[in-house]
């Protein structure tokens, strides 16, 4: 009898939990138990809403020194952010994960641990907490001690990361070093995670490496009812620069420190070159996390990363730079752009404008009607920057409104998030899964998903409720 069908005859099936990612885009976390062993696939921080946010602050539902093991995907705060937490609550297994999403994660997890004493020192100040003293989810002696549980594993090689549980990590094309995960279990089952799923037309990366196989697959549906059109989304978000730069305005760009800062960059660039944004137009980058971020991206080129696509590596790193540009990494550097004056483009974090340096530029920027927003990644519901797309004329930011004035562009094109159809071209042509399961996504977005794959393949998709439990077989 094979070692495997051993494992099958003596282990019970794996049990998958869904504690977080179901009904909404963040705070990711999902538990597959067997016989021996717990491995928590994704460890994501909720975003969003006060009542997400709070559910932060819940006790992990189990034992945290119980859990043997973290399968990160990528370097995500709401895939990774929640890391500290656990280990503050215990956790002390292996994180497994590519290399540059340990390089990446380790950047997240610092500013996180930033933002988080930030906030307790301000509620602390101003009495902001019904906790007195106010105390941060997780500091940086909290990210040290796991920075040192990581463990980094190549792209396409099977490891061991608990008792007789195996691991493959496959490129998923989303940010740098992204990637799916495949999981085969102690009785031989097998469980796959799409994690976030890039794009075909991604471009700085190859496309994701398609799905093979899996007895059960997480699959992110956050444009699962979207259409995304690369083509028409570079025009419109070239002719809002060209608008608003020619009435003198400024174009604000709240980006995504990790992923979407460069691909911004490399649309400016492109644009810069073609001549259609004159070198007279400043360009500044305001985010210290997306400048530390932007170096290991220019580090992968440099390096001719396997998962850079070929013709950006040949271009090398001006592919990134939109020369002239300033980087603000400074508070007084970040401070000197709100006494820009005229024509220009600020690319600053958050991406859904829900803290960071971007809220004081639309702050100052929202009131003139000059001046444009362009929103290019996901706006979760809740967020400022959905309010932005949705049509908000006031937005609520330091305690007072400001009046909405300014124009704002929408430009999910850009979006390194696959949709429906792109979706459905990484599945087609793999055998059925047992289940599918739709998370990472609003309701809409997965149910919408849940019907296409029911009608497109015939397979057997379903909307998960969040703490639900079911087998892995």
């Amino acid at each position: 009898m094979t070692s495997t069908s051993q494992a099958t005859a003596r282990s019970r099936p794996g049990l998958l939990s869904f504690l977080g990612g179901v009904g909404t885009v963040t705070g990711s976390k999902f538990m597959i138990e067997s016989d021996h062993v717990r491995v928590l696939v994704d460890c994501g921080l909720f975003q969003g809403p006060a009542e997400l946010r709070r559910l932060n602050w819940r006790r992990f539902p189990v034992d945290a020194s119980a859990v043997h093991a973290v399968v990160l995907t990528h370097a995500h705060v709401d895939h990774c952010g929640y890391l500290p937490r656990l280990v503050r609550q215990g956790f002390h297994g292996d994180v497994f994960c590519s290399p540059n999403t340990a390089r990446l994660a380790e950047i997240v997890l610092r500013d996180s641990a930033r933002l988080q004493m930030e906030q307790a020192d301000h509620c602390n100040r101003y009495g902001h907490s019904k906790h007195h003293p106010a105390e941060p989810l997780y500091d940086e002696m909290d990210v040290d001690r796991t920075m040192r549980l990581f463990r980094t594993v190549e792209p396409g090689a099977e490891t061991e990361i608990a008792r007789e549980t195996r691991l493959i990590l496959h490129h998923a094309g989303h940010i740098l070093g992204s990637t799916w995960a495949f999981l085969t279990l102690e009785d031989g089952h097998t469980l796959a995670s799409s994690g976030d799923l890039g794009r075909p037309v991604h471009p700085l990366l190859r496309p994701p490496e398609p799905f093979t196989r899996a007895d059960v697959l997480l699959l992110e549906s956050t444009y699962g009812n979207r259409r995304h059109d690369s083509d028409s989304s570079r025009a419109v978000f070239r002719e809002a620069l060209n608008r608003t730069l020619e009435r003198g305005g400024t174009v604000v760009i709240p980006a995504f420190a990790v992923d979407r800062t460069e691909v911004v960059l490399h649309e400016l660039a492109r644009l810069r070159r073609a001549g259609a944004l004159p070198r007279a137009v400043p360009v500044y980058v305001d985010s210290p996390m997306a400048l530390a971020t932007l170096r290991i991206y220019e580090e992968a080129l440099v390096a001719r990363a396997p998962e850079i696509r070929p013709e950006v590596v040949d271009a090398g790193a001006s592919v990134l730079d939109p020369a002239p540009v300033s980087a603000a990494r400074s508070v007084e550097e970040s401070m000197a752009i709100q006494e820009v004056k005229g024509p220009a483009v600020i690319v600053s974090a958050s991406g859904m404008a829900t803290g960071g340096r971007v809220l004081r530029h639309l702050v100052r920027l929202l009131p003139d009607a000059r001046n444009t927003v362009v929103i290019v990644g996901f706006a979760a519901q809740g967020t400022r920057a959905r309010d932005l797309v949705d049509g908000a004329r006031t937005l609520k930011m330091f305690g007072g409104y400001v009046p909405v004035r300014a124009d704002v562009v929408s430009v999910p094109g850009l979006s390194a998030h696959a949709d429906a159809a792109e979706i459905l071209g990484w599945l087609r042509g793999a055998p059925a899964p047992s289940a599918t399961y739709l998370v990472h996504g609003e309701p809409e977005s997965a149910a919408a998903l849940r019907d296409r794959i029911d009608r497109s393949l015939g397979w057997t998709a379903v909307v998960p409720r969040s703490g639900e439990r079911v087998l892995v077989r």
